[in-house]
């Protein structure tokens, strides 16, 4: 459906990388857009891309260094002249290397300040300087559309009790870092949106829920049971939100939040 085409279109995903990252790279691809694989690891990239076909282009860049973003802006441009879409996907989620730890330093009374800084300078300032220097070009051309990736845990908070274990014993908190920057990811979209609204630049959050990666099963049947569809995501239930939202699909929506959490938030 042409509404939905992104053809002749150049489109930048940060944290592409990761699992969710490279199911929004296809599903651009699909749409035809030529796609900038975007990610600290540039062999990773380069070989991800490298599976997308030759006209995509893999790139190493770290979203909380403003030169590294302007490098990859003028590289970007020097091979395809434009960027179109924006999909700002970098962030931290809570990992703990030593998992006997994990317990401890997750409670709220112990996250260590080091880490909750961490997680601001990636999940928040790596939005704002991403779409400072990619948006930028687009709103001197008059059009674009940047897609900032938040989380339910943006609009909710937490449901401790899903980390716990069959015994009903804690065995993890998810922390105070997430939530608080999801929740200014959707509030940094809607104060771009009402800034470049008049460039032509449509700026909207795409919030997603929990994915089912090889967690243990006793988990993904508690998430599960949070939600109106009663499971978790696939990597690919995000794609068709995210196309929807990058093409002239939506090119009446800007500084809104697109929820896609099999319902975890309307109960």
């Amino acid at each position: 459906m042409e509404l939905f085409s992104l053809k002749n279109k150049t489109a930048i995903v940060t944290g592409a990388a990761g699992l969710i990252g490279k199911k929004h790279c296809e599903a651009l691809v699909e749409a035809g857009a030529n796609v900038v694989v975007a990610d600290m690891n540039e062999e990773a990239c380069n070989a991800f891309a490298a599976t997308l076909g030759d006209k995509h282009l893999g790139i190493a860049l770290d979203v909380t260094d403003e030169n590294s973003l302007k490098a990859a802006r003028d590289k970007i441009l020097a091979k395809y002249g434009t960027i179109d879409v924006l999909v700002n996907n970098a962030a931290i989620n809570d990992m703990f290397e030593n998992p006997g730890l994990a317990k401890e330093l997750s409670a709220f009374e112990n996250y260590p300040l080091d880490s909750f800084r961490k997680s601001l300078d990636v999940n928040v300032t790596g939005v704002f300087l991403a779409s400072q220097v990619f948006g930028t070009v687009m709103a001197e051309n008059g059009s674009g559309s940047i897609i900032n990736l938040a989380s339910t845990y943006g609009m909710v908070g937490p449901d401790q009790s899903i980390y716990r274990d069959k015994e009903g014993n804690q065995t993890f908190f998810k922390s105070a870092v997430y939530p608080v920057t999801k929740g200014a990811v959707i509030n940094f979209t809607r104060f771009l949106a009402a800034y470049w609204g008049n460039k032509g630049v449509r700026v909207n959050t795409l919030s997603p829920g929990g994915v089912e990666n090889s967690q243990d099963d006793y988990f993904i049947k508690n998430y599960s049971s949070k939600t109106l569809l009663g499971r978790m995501a696939k990597a690919s239930d995000y794609q068709g939100a995210l196309i929807f939202l990058a093409s002239d699909a939506s090119a009446y929506m800007t500084g809104a939040n697109l929820v896609v959490d099999g319902g975890w938030t309307a109960i």
